[in-house]
């Protein structure tokens, strides 16, 4: 990916570690550094914390949510705190999509998800084959031999950069694979999936804004992936195959066939989830392996703990960590904070996943605690991610390869400032790492 000067000064920035409460700010550059020490402030000191002035009405403020109570609440009640996206509702938006013949993707949205009852039928019975927690096992032995064949191109070296050369393509492919595009398109498809996510990293305030500019180029960007992903549609309904696309093309889904803007959609939506997010969890995985060689010898004597690992990985390194979501459609009041109709309310679902009134010495690694998948970065009720069950089967596959193949894994010396990449995912910009061969 190509970085301007504004977006390569923003993966570069430094910020200072907050004292107080008047220093928390989660969303300037360079604050990833220490969200954690802002967590803490914001459970002790406001766990229901003001934005002034950047709620969804004028004169309203948004709102950060911390505790993992308050998040599961609202979450759960779609009625009371439907759900938001800043970036879809502004006039300017909805004209470059349209300008750019992106305006399918919330169309779609509106003929194949438009109520909770139907979102909830799209996931079972059309992403839920092929992501979903039963469905994802088809792709068990696909994502084995890439994670093999991945480590088979490093391991005799004795070191690696791990985000680049494992933990970001192992999804790509898996995700790649799963949805049916060709391989040989990866090096194109993942400039769209920067380009999906550029709000989220590169955008500004807790709405993951872009500039005007910004947005034009997006908006260029995801259009030329839609055409991308229809054309792919076509080519499917031409030879299908033993993918997600080809799978769409032939079902029928609430009493009729999908067209192909859906299915484009739906394979978008797929897309977007299964690159990043995976990448940035998988990337935390292998530097706790690496600070814990105790923990390497624990789920190697007892291999059914990995899928423990990989949950307390997910909870205390939420790929992302914190979204603007949720309209508050009626005033409110949250530990005696009013919360006025029109507020948006930001939940930080990394914060809530180190609540102290989740779990105890929430902010340790522990193998033994009781639900380890009592989390929140799926998010859960009507709403939970539909790619969940695919993103733990890669990375319990990836531990498991990593664990049988190397030995000695440990933090490279001199070689590591474990930076975060700006936005609100927990993104390591490079990981390097030391090992033998097993």
């Amino acid at each position: 990916m190509t970085l301007s000067a504004k977006q390569s000064a923003m993966m570069t920035a430094e910020a200072t570690c907050p004292v107080n409460l008047e220093e928390v700010d989660l969303f300037s550059a360079g604050a990833q550094d220490h969200w954690f020490d802002a967590y803490r402030i914001l459970h002790r000191d406001a766990p229901v914390h003001p934005i002034p002035g950047e709620g969804a009405l004028p004169g309203t403020d948004a709102f950060i949510l911390s505790k993992y109570e308050d998040i599961a609440a609202v979450v759960r009640d779609p009625e009371h705190f439907p759900t938001y996206n800043a970036w879809f509702t502004g006039e300017q938006a909805a004209e470059l999509f349209a300008e750019h013949g992106f305006a399918g993707l919330t169309q779609n949205h509106d003929t194949v998800r438009p109520n909770l009852e139907l979102h909830k039928k799209q996931r079972l019975e059309l992403t839920g084959p092929w992501v979903g927690p039963e469905g994802a096992a088809r792709n068990t032995e696909m994502a084995k031999n890439v994670a093999n064949d991945l480590i088979d191109g490093w391991i005799d070296r004795g070191e690696v950069e791990f985000v680049e050369e494992f933990a970001a393509p192992m999804p790509q492919r898996v995700i790649t694979t799963v949805i049916g595009f060709p391989l040989e398109d990866l090096e194109t498809t993942r400039h769209w999936a920067d380009a999906q996510v550029q709000r989220f990293v590169f955008g500004y305030s807790h709405k993951n804004l872009l500039t005007p500019e910004e947005e034009a180029a997006n908006a260029g960007d995801l259009a030329a992936f839609r055409e991308y992903s229809l054309a792919q549609v076509a080519k499917k309904r031409q030879e299908p195959g033993d993918d997600l696309i080809s799978f769409l093309t032939q079902v029928e889904f609430d009493g009729r066939r999908l067209t192909d803007g859906e299915i484009a959609g739906i394979a978008g939506q797929m897309h977007i989830g299964g690159h990043d997010t995976t990448r940035y969890v998988i990337a935390a995985e292998g530097m706790l392996l690496a600070q814990h060689p105790e923990v390497v010898e624990e789920l190697r004597a007892d291999r059914s703990k990995i899928r423990f690992f990989v949950e307390e990985a997910l909870r205390l390194y939420a790929p992302t960590q914190g979204l603007s979501t949720r309209l508050v459609v009626e005033d409110t009041v949250m530990r005696g904070v009013e919360i006025p109709r029109g507020s948006i309310l930001h939940l930080r679902y990394g914060a809530a996943n180190r609540d102290p009134d989740l779990c105890p010495e929430s902010e340790s690694l522990d193998l033994e605690r009781k639900n380890p998948g009592r989390h929140l970065t799926f998010s859960m009720g009507p709403r939970v991610c539909p790619g969940a069950g695919l993103s733990r089967l890669e990375q319990n596959i990836a531990v498991g390869a990593l664990i049988d193949r190397l030995d000695d894994l440990a933090i490279a010396p001199g070689k590591n400032d474990f930076h975060h990449q700006p936005g609100i995912m927990l993104g390591m910009n490079e990981l390097h790492l030391t090992f033998k061969k097993r």
